[in-house]
């Protein structure tokens, strides 16, 4: 029998299905939420929903959006024959930073089998899509430079060998095992410079 009331019990629960929240953690938000006077239950909630409600997937790539198409894809500035392959749309940010002027796509996690990712659970099947129609010339591949990460990128040189002229791999001027949201914008730039054959 548990001491904690079910809705307290039922928020700690929702709390540790997140990512790097252990149950001691989720404790510790909830009461934290229950006591201060500056936390809203309220606002927290209505965010989450409003997450869930109001954003949707760039019909190109991938990106969470408002609209239909990002501000990305629409902008006819940027070079829409390069497209950037990232694993989550805080990538897209990093790369944006560093100065990158082509388009992207956002694949929204990498080929873990362990973690139940295969290539139905990732945005695969609409990359396969926007290459299939000659309109490609150069795909980056700028997946994390993990074991997964290097799975993935294998996978879509599989696949996309056949449509797209060049496909490259971000240079290894990133770290094995760092993430690219954590890079700096130097780091950043000098790895889509020195991106190599995949």
């Amino acid at each position: 029998m548990s001491l904690l009331p079910p809705q307290i019990q039922k928020a700690i629960e929702e709390f540790s299905k997140l990512p790097g929240i252990g149950s001691k953690s989720a404790e510790r938000l909830t009461f934290h939420l229950l006591r201060s006077s500056k936390a809203s239950p309220e606002n927290l909630g209505k965010a989450l929903t409003d997450l869930k409600v109001s954003l949707h997937y760039c019909r190109h790539c991938q990106m969470v959006t408002l609209q239909e198409e990002c501000s990305i894809c629409v902008d006819a500035s940027r070079d829409h024959t390069t497209i950037l392959v990232v694993e989550n749309p805080l990538d897209v940010i990093a790369f944006e930073r560093s100065g990158y002027t082509g388009v992207y796509h956002v694949l929204h996690g990498v080929l873990s089998p362990i973690d139940g990712m295969g290539p139905e659970q990732l945005k695969l099947k609409e990359l396969m899509d926007r290459c299939s129609g000659g309109k490609v010339d150069e795909v980056i591949v700028a997946t994390n430079p993990d074991v997964e990460g290097e799975a993935t990128a294998s996978f879509i040189r599989e696949k996309l060998k056949e449509h797209v002229k060049k496909i490259t791999r971000l240079a290894h001027g990133l770290p094995m095992g760092a993430d690219i949201e954590f890079a700096d914008q130097v780091t950043l730039k000098e790895a889509v410079d020195g991106r190599r054959a995949l």
